[in-house]
């Protein structure tokens, strides 16, 4: 019988703890109880939040008025919380990975599948390296990703999306994170390109940033649409350039088109973005981010920023305008309205070398 442990226990780490105690309940080849790693915290009740989750079966300050499922237990020791587990779920901010792996490393079950919901990349001197690839080096164990057009408090409400679960070569493992995630309002498919799925899921984020700033300077949906079709062809360029294995294929699966979409519509970064448009870049995201999610982190400008350092060391800063800009205006280097200052020949140059 396989045991699942969530680490992570935010707004998508509840959601995805929700969606996986539905599933083992009901599937004779997992053991009911979903351990859910919880970085502990001091409530303004005074309580901890683990204990409130345990005791109300919700997680009161990232996922309000959701039931998780009575299976799923909290546990803030992260030692104890991935004990006797053989399927790994790791969905943290993305710059917390490697210290999680770090305490982790020998305490886990040598036969332990990993599965990875994190947007973010880290930038090594050899080039960008993946947190599904961390993962592995790190403890030894296969890690496949899954990513989608995945708005956390949509699908915690039971409303009907998708998610692409991507591989490199067990896809027996890649089947049972679909049957473990699958459910009839979350439908779940697998493709083997797990560098394809997770560079969708962490470049889009960037674009989300982008495309917060057309809003924020109320550009129009026209211009909105532009800057998301320049975002997917450096999604795709990029993708390719670093890991030339990527299929364009998968850039039409939830992962890709979709998933780009909803979070330049309605996610997190987004809507951060407006808000450091309209105040004229003024108010830094740090500020922000602080003041308008609650704890949650914003990926976007992080994903900026590592882009920008793959890009700078590698001299392809004027083959990515778009990337660029992201990163110059939230530096605060250039204005919001910049965004739009995109030369023709820059984006001639874009498309060349993704038809290569």
């Amino acid at each position: 019988m396989y045991k699942v442990t969530v680490i992570g226990s935010g707004n998508w780490g509840s959601v995805a703890a929700k969606l996986i105690a539905c599933n083992t309940v009901r599937l004779d080849s997992f053991h009911d109880e979903v351990r859910m790693w919880v970085f502990e915290e001091k409530l303004p009740s005074g309580e901890k939040l683990t204990d409130v989750i345990n005791k109300t079966n919700e997680n009161v300050k990232y996922l309000p008025g959701i039931k998780l499922g009575k299976n799923v237990v909290a546990d803030p020791d992260l030692e104890n919380a991935v004990k006797g587990a053989n399927m790994l779920v790791f969905v943290t901010p993305h710059q917390f990975v490697e210290g999680i792996c770090k305490r982790l490393a020998g305490k886990i079950r040598a036969d332990a599948e990993g599965i990875s919901l994190i947007k973010g990349m880290e930038v090594k001197k050899e080039g960008p390296s993946l947190i599904s690839n961390l993962i592995t080096k790190q403890l030894g164990i296969n890690c496949s990703v899954l990513m989608g057009a995945n708005i956390a408090n949509e699908i915690a409400m039971e409303k009907f999306s998708e998610a692409t679960v991507g591989y490199n070569q067990n896809k027996s493992a890649a089947d049972r994170w679909v049957q473990l995630f699958c459910t009839p309002y979350f439908n779940v498919t697998a493709v083997q390109d797990v560098e394809g799925v997770e560079l969708c899921g962490t470049l889009k984020n960037a674009v989300a940033i982008a495309a917060g700033f057309v809003d924020g300077l109320e550009m129009g949906n026209n211009t909105k649409a532009a800057i998301m079709r320049i975002g997917l062809k450096e999604m795709m360029t990029f993708s390719k350039m670093c890991f030339p294995s990527v299929k364009d294929s998968t850039f039409f699966e939830s992962c890709g088109v979709a998933d780009l979409i909803t979070t330049c519509m309605g996610g997190r970064n987004r809507k951060v973005a407006d808000a450091y448009a309209r105040n004229g870049g003024k108010r830094s995201f740090d500020e922000l981010e602080a003041e308008m999610l609650q704890g949650q982190k914003l990926q976007g400008v992080l994903t900026a920023k590592e882009v920008h350092e793959v890009l700078s060391s590698r001299g392809w800063l004027h083959i990515f305008p778009l990337f660029s800009a992201v990163h110059a205006i939230s530096t605060g280097r250039l204005p919001p309205s910049a965004i739009v200052k995109i030369s023709e020949e820059n984006l001639r140059h874009v498309q060349l070398v993704s038809s290569l």
